[in-house]
């Protein structure tokens, strides 16, 4: 479904000293450097696949949605979509997907969410029965009946953004790009929107690419991930292969009586440690896990011992530092 093959994209950006008389010359002569944003990026998406398109601040992710939406235009490279170009056939094109961005808006910001709806049902020509049925499950999955009569203004953060994501659904799109969908959402809230996610692809076959920082997200929804850093793509696979690229790290934690010495296990890393609580890192490539747990029994009278594996985070700086853009 989709196809992305040697996209690249280069930036202009403006740059001068500071100072009076750098910002007075700049008036007649301005100095711009060039900023790659993309470089020769390849990838495929099949329909109905969650994937999760990661990277640190400007690694080229909201760049990669952005031409993949049609918004931007490529220097060089090709990009199809449902057999089409996005920024070649969009008026075609935008009719089978939803965007999501979580710094900017598609409602507008002084009427209430509902008049929005309509505008953007008759924007997209969607069918009086598909819109009604699309607008019902929306407004009740994603908790919306409170806020459909606000203006958008009044809005929270977290509000704005599940109103946004209803937004985006409500022509039935095939392809749905969510940039940051869950900023600003507390707990309760992430939590409703990952299982409408994972609802809508696994009822609808709606193909989701999400980019976000949150990796609980990216764990919660995404089976693939895409990693990107300085514009280059430097991963595409599972989680589980990253991981154990990385070795299969696990962390103990573990519940003790009080405890004046500091443990010492051999095959295992302290990670913090108190009198009476103690997290341990473990490569179990490296030393057996009944081994550790054995000599961490000797040394302390176990209350409680919780075995996790190690957190993505952890294993995406450890990527970021191999490829040397953390």
């Amino acid at each position: 479904m989709i196809e992305v093959k040697g996209i690249s994209k280069m930036f202009k950006v403006a740059k001068r000293p500071t100072g009076l008389r750098h910002a007075l010359k700049s008036l007649v002569h301005r100095e711009y450097t060039e900023v790659e944003a993309l470089k020769d990026i390849s990838f495929s998406i099949a329909p109905g696949e969650i994937v999760g398109y990661i990277g640190p601040n400007g690694a080229g992710k909201s760049t990669t949605i952005k031409v993949m939406s049609g918004i931007l235009v490529p220097d060089k490279g090709e990009c199809t979509i449902r057999g089409c170009t996005p920024w070649l056939d969009r008026v075609n094109y935008v009719r089978h997907i939803g965007v999501v961005f979580g710094q900017r808006s598609q409602l507008w910001w002084d009427v209430p969410v509902a008049d929005s709806f309509e505008l953007l049902r008759d924007i997209y020509n969607v069918p009086a029965a598909e819109y009604r049925r699309n607008y019902d499950l929306l407004v009740d999955t994603l908790d919306l009946s409170s806020l459909i009569g606000m203006p958008v203004r009044q809005l929270s953060l977290g509000q704005r953004m599940r109103c946004e994501i209803a937004a985006s659904l409500l022509h039935s799109p095939d392809i749905l790009f969510l940039d940051e969908p869950t900023i600003g959402l507390d707990a309760v809230s992430k939590i409703a929107v990952r299982q409408f996610i994972k609802t809508i692809n696994q009822e609808q076959g709606v193909t989701v690419i999400l980019t976000t920082h949150d990796m609980n997200d990216i764990e919660a929804l995404a089976s693939r991930i895409i990693l990107i850093g300085k514009g280059s793509l430097l991963y595409d696979g599972s989680l589980q292969a990253l991981r154990g690229r990385f070795g299969a790290h696990k962390l103990i934690t573990a519940d003790y009586q009080p405890q004046i010495e500091r443990l010492q296990i051999q095959g295992a890393t302290i990670v913090s440690w108190s009198a009476e609580r103690a997290v341990l890192s473990v490569d179990t490539g490296q030393a057996a896990m009944s081994e550790v747990l054995s000599a961490l029994a000797e040394q302390v009278e176990l209350l409680d011992v919780s075995i996790d594996s190690q957190p993505i985070e952890d294993v995406l700086v450890q990527l970021y530092k191999e490829y040397q853009i953390s």
